[in-house]
């Protein structure tokens, strides 16, 4: 076991973990932070994704040992009351059904719109590609991101 100093939601954290657990089970099991979501465990599916320094990240394959000093961001960390603009679009458009790729999802758009505020139709679905929803709300979750563009440019 090696001792990890991260920077998780802001805040220092301590974990004593092998060196290649992947963040994403360093995040669930042992920092309590369930929002980010085990999928394929094969950083396909996009359920994982946490923002790493600001990119969109796939905690499910990155070893807790590759973080170092990176700000780690997850789905708790976005926004404290939940009003993130990609939140709030995603409930606007009524995007979750069930749900469970949901966390992942607004990580990619959040992180999406921190690095292009102005995304056109084919940038949002490029960031987007990768995440997949089985229930399959691709198109409201296109909508979402759209209004939470233009919700960050008003």
């Amino acid at each position: 076991m090696t001792t990890f100093n991260l920077t998780v939601n802001g805040k220092k954290q301590t974990v004593e973990v092998d060196a290649t657990t992947p963040v994403l089970w360093v995040l669930r099991d042992h920092l309590n932070l369930v929002g980010t979501k085990f999928g394929c465990g094969m950083a396909q599916c996009g359920a994982c994704t946490i923002h790493v320094n600001g990119s969109a990240t796939r905690s499910c394959m990155l070893p807790v040992s590759s973080v170092g000093d990176q700000e780690i961001t997850t789905i708790e960390g976005l926004s404290e009351a939940g009003d993130h603009p990609v939140q709030k679009a995603w409930l606007e458009h009524d995007v979750p059904q069930c749900g469970y790729c949901q966390a992942g999802q607004i990580m990619s758009a959040a992180a999406l719109l921190k690095e292009n505020p102005n995304p056109t139709d084919e940038q949002i679905e490029t960031a987007m590609n990768g995440n997949i929803c089985r229930c399959g709300t691709y198109v409201r979750i296109k909508a979402a991101v759209k209004t939470a563009s233009q919700n960050l440019n008003a």
